[in-house]
């Protein structure tokens, strides 16, 4: 952490400090109730499982996860944003934190416990379409070069 820095590292053992509102993007239609679980196939790596289910306090982070799943799988939907419930410990996305910018910018979070769906953000906004498909040539380049990683 930074001489100066208040960031405090949210780890399973410390997430009590992140109150949320919680968001998670995605491809998929849920209704209120429904619970996202680990075990699914990753929207950003065909056939791989994960281990954990991801999600963030910032609607521009959920909306890339739903614009990305959308145009990964094909489809010209625009994906969904809903507001989650964590119903277990969480902890910083190792994916995105101290990776580009120090601390955790995207306040990204991934569980191993299950997110229950307790609403829709339907006024989500997203990216202009060239922004995104230079997101995806973006991801299509690293995976090219075996570098998109994901540790789950």
């Amino acid at each position: 952490m930074d001489e100066g820095s208040t960031r405090v590292p949210v780890t399973y053992e410390h997430c009590d400090h992140v109150a949320g509102p919680f968001l998670h993007g995605t491809k998929a239609v849920l209704q209120v109730g429904d619970e996202l679980v680990p075990g699914r196939e990753s929207n950003f790596q065909p056939g791989r499982v994960m281990h954990h289910v991801y999600f963030t306090e910032l609607e521009e982070t959920a909306a890339w996860g739903a614009e990305l799943a959308t145009a990964l799988a094909g489809s010209a939907e625009r994906g969904r944003v809903y507001v989650v419930e964590p119903l277990g410990p969480f902890e910083d996305d190792p994916n995105v934190t101290d990776k580009r910018f120090p601390g955790n910018p995207t306040e990204s979070y991934r569980t191993r416990s299950p997110l229950r769906v307790v609403g829709e953000v339907a006024d989500w906004h997203g990216h202009p379409p060239e922004v995104v498909q230079h997101m995806l040539d973006r991801l299509a380049a690293l995976r090219e070069q075996g570098l998109d990683v994901i540790e789950d």
